[in-house]
């Protein structure tokens, strides 16, 4: 993801960002955008209810998150990339 997209666009893209007990995938503090990479433990119970959590957590302070399942990222990269794009889009406009 970060080789393949993420380092190439036009503005700042942290990897492995922390956030007060949270440490995120990628983060875009321009358009306050998290982007996370969710591997099989994501999909658990315990997991899912971290990251709802986390989620609230990071919507509490107005940043949005996007999820993303390892699977979508090799078998659907053009499509993630391009729902991440759409997403900069409206948060530009």
């Amino acid at each position: 993801m970060w080789y393949g997209f993420l380092k190439d666009l036009p503005f700042t893209v942290n990897r492995q960002k922390v956030f007060n007990n949270y440490i995120v995938d990628f983060y875009c503090a321009s358009i306050k955008l998290v982007i996370e990479i969710d591997g099989s433990r994501h999909f658990e119970k315990e997991g899912h209810l971290k990251d709802k959590y986390r989620d609230k957590y990071f919507s509490d302070n107005n940043i949005r998150v996007l999820r993303y399942s390892n699977y979508d990222i090799n078998y659907n990269f053009d499509g993630v990339c391009q729902d991440i794009l759409e997403y900069i889009k409206q948060s530009e406009g």
